[in-house]
């Protein structure tokens, strides 16, 4: 496990412990298919220390949950303060209301179906105060939430943030409010059907989506099918060949960077938000990776729409942990 401190003078000690018994504080989780972070979290959204673990998604819902239960009791460190909620952003199509997993990809062992807010009550049992709220909502929801509150879609009236990483999600922010849908399923641009993406199969099993190319495993599964080295073995391997001048790397990351551009420009043409925000692993690439997206953006946006910022994500993964500490002290 890892622990990280917020500088001291961000949160007036650097002794985390010291900090949750002085002020009310809440957990905020991020549950993602690799890792689980866990933080404190202030009334004002301030992370106080986080600890990350890794998920043990493919062991099922009782080690997930086990998991942010031995996060939260390491965040306390002994300390008596408890928590005075919990919100939680987990991978997976997520009913808000019940905060119960609706769908998920094959990374979660039988992760459907799972009551995660009564589970990590049960969980967690007296370390939270009597009545605390837990809130569960999609990942991309919460990481959503955090920009808008605190990062780069701050102030606007509404914001589609899309994370491109490992896989690519969205959550849209509309009047300061997550949009969830009446299948629970708005935002999920990863399965928009997605021009040059036919010959790769989507981990939903359909042929053709966005993230069967645009996503990192897209991008790699592409550049495969290009016929790229096989002994690169994952997205970060197609990025460094591609910063080598291997031109079937650069080729793989330009068709994989224009496939998000064209659904961004469909989104956008559909919400119109006032900004498009961009988070995740992938856009890290750099400019070999931004300037065929917003090329791709440009070509197939309508007039009214090339005005639109796009901008990347300035909070980083604190940016779900955030949003999950907001959706906790919103409940509350």
């Amino acid at each position: 496990m890892a622990r990280r401190l917020v500088p001291a003078d961000h949160v007036g000690s650097a002794h985390h412990v010291g900090s949750a018994e002085s002020r009310e504080v809440v957990l905020a989780v991020d549950i993602g298919g690799t890792k689980t972070s866990a933080a404190l979290a202030d009334r004002g959204d301030t992370l106080l220390c986080t600890e990350t673990a890794p998920t043990r998604a493919a062991e099922g819902p009782a080690a997930v949950v086990s998991t942010v239960a031995g996060l939260a009791q390491r965040l306390l460190d002994g300390s008596p303060a408890r928590f005075s909620g919990v919100g939680i952003g987990a991978a997976g199509v997520v009913n808000a209301v019940t905060g119960t997993i609706v769908s998920a990809t094959d990374t979660f062992a039988d992760w459907p179906g799972t009551p995660v807010a009564e589970l990590v009550r049960e969980a967690l049992g007296d370390l939270l105060v009597p009545r605390a709220p837990v809130v569960v909502q999609n990942d991309v929801d919460a990481h959503a939430e955090g920009e808008h509150r605190h990062g780069a879609a701050a102030g606007a009236a509404s914001v589609l943030v899309v994370a491109v990483g490992t896989g690519v999600g969205a959550g849209l922010i509309l009047d300061g409010s997550a949009v969830r849908g009446a299948h629970h399923v708005a935002g999920e641009i990863a399965h928009l059907p997605t021009p040059g993406a036919e010959h790769l199969r989507c981990p939903c099993g359909r042929m053709g989506h966005l993230e069967a190319i645009g996503s990192g495993i897209g991008l790699h599964a592409h550049f495969r099918w290009l016929g790229g080295d096989p002994h690169i073995i994952d997205a970060r391997g197609v990025a460094a060949a591609a910063a080598d001048g291997d031109p079937i790397a650069i080729h793989a990351v330009g068709e994989s960077a224009a496939a998000v551009g064209r659904a961004l420009a469909g989104a956008a043409t559909i919400l119109d938000p006032e900004r498009i925000v961009i988070t995740g692993g992938v856009p890290k690439i750099g400019d070999a990776w931004w300037t065929p997206m917003l090329s791709a953006y440009a070509d197939d946006a309508i007039d009214a729409l090339q005005s639109t910022p796009i901008l990347p994500g300035a909070l980083g993964d604190d940016a779900p942990l955030r949003g999950a500490a907001a959706s906790a002290w919103r409940a509350i």
